[in-house]
C-alpha cells in the first residue's frame, strides 16, 4: 500500500493489509466492525473542541462542549463570535482561564486570515501542524487530532496520546506503557493506515466514538 495514501480506503483493503502486517490489530477490526471516522470540514469548532478537551475526560469535555455551544444561540460558533465574548461568560461554562485564552487566539488567528481554512486539506501533515501550533495552546496532541478527525489523514500515530499508550500496552501485553521509540515500530508496521489502527486501539479503552 503506497505511502502517498491521503484517505482511508475500505474495510476490504484495511483488513487486508492489516492481516498482512499485524493480525492482532486484524482481529480488532473484525471484533468492532467498519471504521467510523467521518470527516469534519468545520474546522474552527473542531478545534475549539480539541481545545475543551485538554486534560480532562470524554465526560467532562462533552459537557462543557454543550455549555459552549449554547452561547451561540443555536448558531455554530464562528471566530468573530468567540472574540465578541468576555471571558467572564467562557469561564461560566467550564473553562479554564487558560484555555479562554486559547480559544481567543485560536478565534484571532481565523478571524485575521493567518489560518486559511481552505488551504489546509492541500498541506501536508507537518506543515499543517507547524501552523495550528503556533495558535497559543495549540500542541502537536491538538494537532493531530484535527488531522485525523477533520482532515481524516490515513496515516496519524499521536505518540503522545495517553489512550494510545494505554490500549498498545493491554493490546500487546506490555509490562509498562510503551515508549516512543516501541509505538513508532508498531506504527511501521501499520504503515500507511496509523489514522485507522489508532482508531481502532482506542475502541478497547473506550467504545464510545471518539470525535471533535
Amino acid at each position: 500500500m503506497s505511502r502517498e495514501l491521503r484517505s482511508i480506503p475500505s474495510r476490504k483493503d484495511i483488513l487486508q493489509h492489516f492481516d498482512k502486517n499485524d493480525m492482532v490489530m486484524a482481529q480488532l477490526i473484525r471484533e468492532f466492525g467498519p471504521i467510523k471516522l467521518k470527516r469534519n470540514r468545520r474546522y474552527f469548532l473542531v478545534l475549539c473542541n480539541a481545545i475543551i478537551g485538554q486534560q480532562i475526560s470524554v465526560s467532562a469535555a462533552d459537557a462543557i462542549a454543550t455549555r459552549f455551544g449554547k452561547l451561540f444561540n443555536g448558531f455554530s460558533p464562528t471566530p468573530q463570535k468567540v472574540i465578541s465574548l468576555s471571558a467572564v461568560d467562557l469561564r461560566k461554562v467550564g473553562l479554564s482561564k487558560q484555555k479562554v485564552a486559547y480559544l481567543k487566539d485560536l478565534s484571532f488567528h481565523f478571524h485575521n486570515k493567518i489560518i486559511r481554512p481552505h488551504r489546509l486539506n492541500y498541506m501536508g501533515n507537518e506543515e499543517v501542524i507547524r501552523q495550528l501550533i503556533e495558535v497559543y495552546g495549540i500542541g502537536r496532541w491538538t494537532a493531530e487530532m484535527f488531522l485525523i478527525f477533520s482532515l481524516n489523514r490515513p496515516d496519524i500515530l499521536p505518540v503522545g496520546d495517553l489512550g494510545l499508550k494505554l490500549a498498545l500496552k493491554k493490546l500487546y501485553g506490555m509490562r509498562q506503557l510503551p515508549s516512543v521509540k516501541r509505538m513508532r515500530a508498531i506504527g511501521r508496521k501499520w504503515s500507511p493506515l496509523e489514522t485507522v489502527g489508532t482508531w481502532y486501539a482506542w475502541r478497547t479503552q473506550d467504545e464510545k466514538i471518539i470525535s471533535y
